[in-house]
């Protein structure tokens, strides 16, 4: 189910003694750490700061220090857990989200509506659809929305059996991309798909030592 675009744009994202969290909070603190390009994950238990890192990232999240070098292309995130979001349709956040990504893929939205059995339901406002579908609407415009880099929050949430291994099957195609990063945020590390690195957290840095680099 490839249609990922053949440009070579600038790619890595770089944290450098990023420092940040909600309420002027440092759940992540100190954090020097670069994602390349194919499939990476960040992995936690609960509260250790997965979707605070993301949002950090993105940049939805103001940093309290350091910085985040980005590259050509954008990062894509989204959340739409938001009650913001309820009234809207499904076929209406996908084309407001294509206005804003110049590399946005419609042709694999299509076929990724379909693949994740979205297709049926685009002209539903979101509040109309359940947990796991509402979650597929924000998967289905990361994984078309053509960004160098797109971050994922624990994405096989409450997804049915046949949609966990339909995405398994695009991020193992993703992770063997050259020109595009991936960063998927969960609970544990997969052992079925090729990871280009990891980063445990909370990052426990070595006495005297203010890294927190991560790798397979």
């Amino acid at each position: 189910m490839s249609s990922l675009p053949h440009s070579t744009p600038s790619i890595g994202l770089q944290a450098q003694q990023l420092a940040g969290g909600p309420s002027a909070q440092a759940v992540i603190s100190d954090l020097d750490f670069t994602w390349p390009a194919g499939l990476s994950w960040i992995c936690g238990d609960e509260g250790t700061g997965k979707t605070t890192l993301l949002r950090l990232l993105a940049g939805d999240l103001q940093a309290l220090r350091g910085q985040v070098q980005r590259p050509a292309g954008g990062v894509f995130w989204i959340d739409l857990k938001g009650p913001e979001h309820d009234a809207t349709l499904v076929q209406d956040c996908w084309q407001q989200l294509s206005s804003r990504w110049p590399q946005w893929q419609a042709n694999h939205l299509h076929d990724l509506a379909h693949a994740l059995d979205m297709a049926q339901h685009s002209h539903k406002p979101l509040y109309m659809l359940s947990t796991g579908s509402r979650r597929k609407v924000g998967l289905i415009a990361a994984l078309a929305s053509g960004a160098t880099v797109t971050l994922l929050d624990q994405p096989f949430a409450a997804l049915d059996l046949r949609s966990v291994v339909t995405l398994k099957e695009i991020l193992e195609e993703a992770a063997q991309v050259s020109h595009r990063a991936w960063i998927v945020a969960d609970y544990e590390v997969p052992d079925d798909l090729p990871l280009a690195s990891v980063l445990q957290l909370p990052v426990r840095q070595p006495p005297g030592n203010s890294l927190g680099h991560y790798a397979p």
